[in-house]
């Protein structure tokens, strides 16, 4: 029998719990289990979750595989010190964003023309030359326009 350390759903619509459970790999998501391992609430900021990880270690000595999430969970919990930083690290890259939001808001005109210059630049031998065309097309393109719709209009 193959056994998963996964997470199986509760809580309500758009209020998201979870339960660390030990369960045979073939059944459903949140239907039988052997053993509830311990919880998970990602709403919640901070230590969001609990487990009980003597029982984690027996179980993965006899075989069992967590998934991708529990594993997260499970690191997290051994080393709380490190998941902490890293938390700090993230808010302190919000922070970041946030003090510089103000600054782009007033930036985007200037922005605005700096993406367009590169973009010039990059085809550079190619866009002097249509840049000067570019006009005589333009009107060029206006009389034809204006000579296919009296065609079009006898044509069709």
């Amino acid at each position: 029998m193959a056994v998963v350390i996964r997470l199986r759903r509760e809580g309500a619509l758009n209020r998201p719990y979870f339960k660390v459970v030990v369960a045979d790999k073939r059944s459903p998501r949140d239907g039988k289990f052997i053993e509830i391992l311990g919880t998970y609430d990602p709403k919640k900021r901070g230590n969001n979750s609990t487990l009980k990880l003597e029982r984690v270690e027996y179980w993965i000595s006899k075989g069992a595989q967590p998934s991708d999430t529990v594993r997260s969970l499970i690191k997290k919990n051994k080393n709380p010190e490190a998941a902490a930083k890293k938390a700090a690290a993230v808010e302190a890259k919000k922070a970041a964003k946030a003090k510089a939001a103000p600054k782009t808001e007033a930036a985007p005109a200037a922005e605005a023309p700096a993406p367009e210059a590169p973009a010039a630049e990059a085809p550079a031998p190619e866009a002097p030359a249509p840049a000067a065309p570019a006009p005589q097309p333009a009107e060029t393109s206006a009389p034809p326009a204006a000579e296919s719709t009296p065609e079009e209009k006898p044509a069709g």
